[in-house]
């Protein structure tokens, strides 16, 4: 089993009632005037020296993301924070869940980027290839209604460019290079594995079981997680591979502190955060046109939309929106998140035998530990890490073990269909040779 630790890097020290005053819509709109810059230094300190705990105590990896215009991530560029990881520390893989290549101009350069992280931390890099959320294609001027296309191509062209040497010319529908020929490639060959995180999107399942790449649920429940299993695994019939533990991986908020009291105490800062984060912003922001899958202006599409609205709107009894901060959740949301076990907290005994739950129920090879949220201390949060170290990892591969759940660093598969057979890659590149600033010169 590989058990990796993650935040969302929140910036929380912003006056909440300024938030409440624009509805709780604390993405794109919310003015960057109540951004407090010692407190937003002060939490890449204290996120620095909990990172490098994480390295020490037996963690396998540390999940990155990345968003924009918004105060619940300070982490709007992710190769930033992988770069510096790279440098301080050992032995955790870095796992970028994941690289928004849709909002990016220049698959190369990404490419490059990623190898420059791999090559530093000496091949224990794991890049995630995303789509980007709705919300983030306003926030970075992309165009929704190319996002899947992008990725697509984005995608062929990285996993060409780290696995066929260059220089080559690529003529795409999306992208165009005169001459693709970096030098600064991935140590690992033929190049670094590939996750995919998602929220049960039907095509991005499908997307990932194509290329054989793992998917993780963020934050799915056992419902989600096993309509997710099943689309995979038709997808993998097809395509001629058989799926195992090592093809899924789940992110759970998860924390633990010496007594229940305390945990539930923190919890209570999730909820800060989550009464936050689904009041983003309105859901037709989350769901421009051209972005969800078919039709824009389609009947469907149209009503995916609406339910949206309406599902937030039975929720909160808010306009469609939904407030920020202090206690906009209830107790009773805090425990349909416990019972539906996509939230673990409590002490360490307790945290274990709900984990357990979770591993018998839906055989996870990859566990994310969402560990921390709202305003949460910097001392609870090196408390919860010192006892996942000493505690629930040793139970939890003691578990794994029990149960057969393998990673995909305990499998001998290839780690992708995109390059075996090469061919599968979509023949978008032309020759060099086909430009005269190249073809004359001796």
């Amino acid at each position: 089993m590989f058990i990796m630790y993650f935040t969302e890097q929140p910036m929380s020290a912003y006056p909440e009632e300024e938030a409440r005053k624009r509805d709780g819509l604390t993405v794109l709109r919310f003015s960057n005037e109540f951004y407090d810059s010692d407190a937003g230094s002060q939490i890449y300190q204290d996120r620095l020296a909990e990172y490098q705990l994480v390295d020490e105590v037996g963690f396998d990896g540390i999940m990155l993301n990345e968003h924009h215009n918004a105060p619940f991530c300070m982490q709007p560029q992710i190769q930033i924070w992988a770069s510096i990881l790279a440098a301080v520390t050992n032995n955790v893989k870095i796992v970028l869940l994941g690289v928004p290549l849709p909002l990016r101009d220049n698959p190369v350069a990404t490419a490059e980027e990623l190898g420059m992280i791999d090559m530093i931390s000496q091949g224990r890099l794991v890049p995630g290839l995303i789509r980007g959320g709705g919300t983030e294609q306003f926030a970075m001027n992309a165009n929704p209604a190319y996002n899947r296309d992008r990725l697509e191509e984005a995608h062929d062209l990285i996993i060409k460019t780290w696995t066929t040497p260059g220089p080559f010319r690529w003529e795409g529908d999306q992208y165009h290079f005169r001459v693709v020929n970096p030098w600064a490639l991935p140590m690992q060959k033929p190049h670094p594995r590939i996750w995919v995180p998602g929220t049960s999107s039907l095509e991005t399942v499908q997307w990932a079981a194509a290329h054989r790449y793992p998917y993780i649920g963020l934050g799915t429940d056992e419902r989600a997680q096993k309509r997710i299993m099943g689309t995979y695994k038709e997808v993998a019939a097809e395509k001629g591979y058989e799926v195992g533990t090592w093809n899924f991986g789940q992110t759970i908020h998860f924390h633990v502190q010496d007594t229940m009291e305390k945990a539930m105490r923190n919890a209570r800062e999730f909820m800060w955060m989550a009464g936050e984060f689904t009041g983003l912003g309105h859901p037709v922001w989350s769901s421009p046109s051209g972005y969800l899958w078919g039709a824009p202006d389609s009947p469907a599409a149209i009503a995916r939309r609406r339910g949206a609205v309406a599902r937030n709107n039975q929720r909160t009894g808010a306009k469609g929106l939904r407030s920020a901060g202090g206690g906009a959740d209830t107790g009773a949301t805090l425990q349909k998140h416990l019972d539906d076990l996509t939230w673990i907290m409590g002490d360490p005994d307790h945290a274990i035998a709900q984990l357990r739950k979770v591993l018998e129920q839906t055989r996870p090879g990859i566990v994310s530990f969402y560990a921390t949220d709202g305003h949460i201390s910097h001392r609870d949060n090196m408390r919860n890490i010192e006892l996942i170290g000493e505690k629930v990892i040793p139970a939890m591969r003691e578990m794994a073990e029990e149960l057969d759940l393998k990673s995909p660093f305990e499998v001998d598969v290839p780690i992708s269909l995109a390059t075996t057979p090469p061919e599968d890659l979509k023949p978008y590149e032309y020759s060099i040779d086909d430009d005269p600033m190249f073809a004359n010169i001796a």
